[in-house]
């Protein structure tokens, strides 16, 4: 029962938190205060006015989201000072902005999060709340410095992870560990790796990480953004709201499937095919399946012209070829090249054979007249077009990549694999995203659609010249010798601008619409998977480098996925990047992992697995049925976890009615798992032990097997039901 003095100091706490509310409220209304006279304002510079609006609208998005655990801790130090830790940073302006609560990204927070019994950082108590709402509902109190104290100080830890699970992740930023904290807050550059096994919190310390850079180094970031890279959609809804509840809005979640804008990609090709698309050696057949389409006439093309008659033989042809070739630029630009050299040669021969007899090359004018006209009329010949487009085709990827893969001659004239080959319009695979994005720099865009995009930019410029010739002939000049005028203020093409409509989206819609956006720093998570092709993408969507990485490469079940982070990292960022592993497991309880860990040494006998911090109490189990029972007892499971708290999920093989593969469960956790015929899982494929690892760890508190056939080895110790 609580003491008389723990009721009073909960008082004064609660009271104290009130304080601290009534400031964000009252900060919370000035900044939309000002927000609504930004949106009203008049004059002034239309930029920096958008500036400031985008700037007070992310402000109250941070100012709201603090609002739900505004403060979670307080540190007492050795001299008797008292530093409340939360959300955000509060200052009190009456007192020269002594700060009254210190963001959890701030230095002088760091003690909360690492001081120690044997370190205690110059404090002598952490004490952490438990709130609900505005309300400090209680306590605890860890001294530090003292060894064999009686207060926990893991008691909030142990609360957060023996929760149960919600519809998403949550943050931590009232529990973070030590490990943890020293990765979240670590200074550099470059990438990052972190690599931990199930349950490590390497996911939500990544998120953080970008939390802290985002408030360390803002003004670098927050006009690009931050991108994060997830496995499936399902783990970006489940970690969506992170971010936000950090107050950090400028990121964009996307999967590997989603890096070329318009598309989102889900179909996984066979491993084989995975395997051949996601290597760096798949470039030099993109690049022979372009130079594939820039063909050489097998007989001559015969343009007749109006006056003459003129041929585009192979010679021709290939010196045009090697001139396009020859100036560096995309298959789609270069065309312009190909078309100048043959122009200029057919003109030659035409004007040769109409001149014959009465222009000699001293008759300047009328040759270059005649060569104009030559000019126009091979512009317009449907006959030389059609040639263009026969020898030197405009190009998209998709054109390129669908055609590849459906015609054995294209596919052997590009010394591709026969496995490739697959039927006419199949869907595209994630791993032919990375493949579609390489192929925009190597065809570049689309010249016809950019030429009409130019010609209506055109036209809008030629309208908006009519409307300025006649705002000008109706300036009265009389005697104002210091009248401006229109044409003093506006050019044509200004005042076309006039009409275009303005961008409203904010930061992470426009970045996530834009091929060619650049972010200052890129979270990829389940970074196992990723083959070298998606690296080139990514690495090219961050110029600067700036990486966090985050995976576990005993989990890979990608063919093309990472072996060593060494493979993948070197290429780009040599000598540029760090790796740091998480060891302890906070998710998943001693009695699953022990099972878990038993499979792990089976297919990764060099891989330690992760150390629980925590059990608890019910151990896994396992069921043998007959086929004709499987569906019965997942249905009884079902039935049994929808009376209970939190989350449970069914996990299965590939097609197994009723189940969910453990691919689209990575990242993910529940508090109950039922794995349905694990001896399948197994079978599955090269990487069937890692896809039965993931199965396994998914579980915060409840884990039972249904098996049909033999129990696999590693799990011959489970409980029978």
């Amino acid at each position: 029962m609580p003491t008389q003095g723990y009721e009073d100091e909960l008082s004064a706490e609660q009271a104290y938190v009130e304080g601290l509310y009534a400031r964000l409220d009252a900060e919370r209304a000035r900044v939309k205060g000002r927000y609504t006279t930004a949106l009203r304002g008049d004059g002034g510079n239309l930029l920096q006015r958008d500036d400031e609006v985008r700037a007070l609208a992310t402000e109250a998005k941070r100012l709201d989201v603090a609002d739900n655990g505004l403060c979670f801790g307080r540190l007492d130090s050795l001299d008797g000072e008292h530093s409340y830790i939360g959300r955000i940073g509060l200052l009190d302006a009456d007192n020269e902005y002594e700060p009254v609560l210190l963001d959890w990204r701030a230095p002088a927070s760091r003690p909360f999060y690492v001081a120690t019994a044997a370190h205690p950082e110059n404090m002598r108590r952490r004490r952490q709340f438990h709130t609900r709402g505005r309300r400090v509902v209680d306590f605890t109190d860890e001294v530090l410095g003292r060894p064999g104290g009686t207060e926990r100080g893991d008691a909030a830890l142990l609360a957060a992870v023996n929760a149960p699970r919600g519809n998403g992740m949550r943050d931590i930023v009232a529990t973070i560990q030590a490990e943890q904290d020293d990765i979240v807050r670590l200074d550099h550059p470059g990438v990052l790796v972190i690599e931990g096994g199930p349950g490590t919190g390497k996911t939500v310390v990544a998120l953080h990480r970008v939390a802290y850079l985002l408030y360390t180094q803002r003004a670098r970031m927050e006009r690009h953004g931050v991108l994060v890279v997830g496995p499936n959609p399902a783990f970006l809804t489940h970690i969506g709201r992170v971010l936000p509840s950090l107050g950090e809005s400028d990121v964009v979640f996307m999967t590997t499937g989603d890096l070329v804008p318009g598309r989102s990609v889900t179909a996984e090709d066979l491993p084989e095919a995975a395997r051949i698309k996601g290597s760096l050696k798949f470039l030099d057949v993109l690049a022979a399946a372009v130079a594939d389409r820039q063909q050489l006439p097998t007989e001559p093309v015969v343009i007749e012209l109006a006056d003459a008659t003129v041929r585009i033989d192979a010679e021709t042809a290939q010196w045009a070829r090697e001139e396009a070739r020859a100036s560096g630029h995309a298959h789609n630009d270069a065309r312009a090249v190909f078309t100048e050299v043959l122009t200029w040669a057919l003109t030659e021969r035409a004007i040769s054979r109409i001149g014959r007899g009465w222009l000699s090359r001293s008759d300047r004018d009328a040759w270059e007249q005649l060569r104009e006209d030559l000019i126009e009329e091979l512009t317009e010949h449907a006959g030389f077009i059609a040639a263009l487009d026969e020898l030197w085709p405009i190009l998209t990827p998709e054109t390129l990549l669908a055609e590849l893969y459906t015609s054995t001659a294209r596919l052997q004239a590009a010394r591709g694999d026969d496995v490739l080959l697959r039927a006419q319009g199949d869907a595209w695979t994630v791993s032919d995203v990375p493949l579609l994005d390489e192929l925009v720099d190597l065809l570049g865009r689309d010249k016809p659609v950019d030429q009409g995009a130019e010609h209506e930019r055109k036209e809008e410029a030629a309208y908006a010249a009519g409307v300025l010739d006649m705002m000008i002939s109706r300036e009265d000049l009389m005697d104002d010798e210091d009248h401006l005028l229109a044409q003093d203020m506006l050019y044509a093409e200004d005042l076309a601008d006039r009409f275009v409509e303005l961008d409203t989206r904010d930061l992470a819609e426009r970045a996530a619409a834009d091929r060619d956006w650049t972010y200052r720093h890129v979270v990829v998570d389940e970074a196992q998977e990723l083959s070298e092709m998606d690296w080139r993408v990514l690495m090219r969507r961050c110029p600067d480098r700036s990486f966090t990485v985050v995976g576990d490469l005993a989990q890979r079940r990608s063919a093309a996925g990472a072996t060593t982070w060494s493979a993948m990292m070197e290429p780009y960022v040599p000598g540029r990047w760090v790796y740091r592993s998480l060891s302890v497991n906070y998710r998943t309880p001693a009695e699953i992992m022990s099972v878990a860990a038993a499979l792990l040494a089976e297919f990764a006998p060099s891989v330690l697995p992760p150390e629980s911090v925590r059990s608890c109490g019910v151990a896994p189990w396992s069921k043998r049925v007959d086929s004709g029972e499987l569906d019965s007892a997942i249905a009884e499971f079902v039935r049994d976890e929808a009376g209970r708290e939190g989350t449970s999920i069914v996990i299965g093989p590939h097609g197994v009615p009723g189940t969910v593969p453990a691919s689209e469960t990575k990242g993910l956790e529940f508090d109950a798992v039922l794995v349905v015929e694990p001896e399948r899982i197994l079978a599955e494929g090269s990487r069937g032990a890692a896809e039965l690892y993931v199965a396994l760890t998914r579980a915060t508190q409840r884990l039972g097997v249904l098996h049909h056939g033999p129990l696999p080895v590693a799990l011959a110790e489970l409980d029978e039901a």
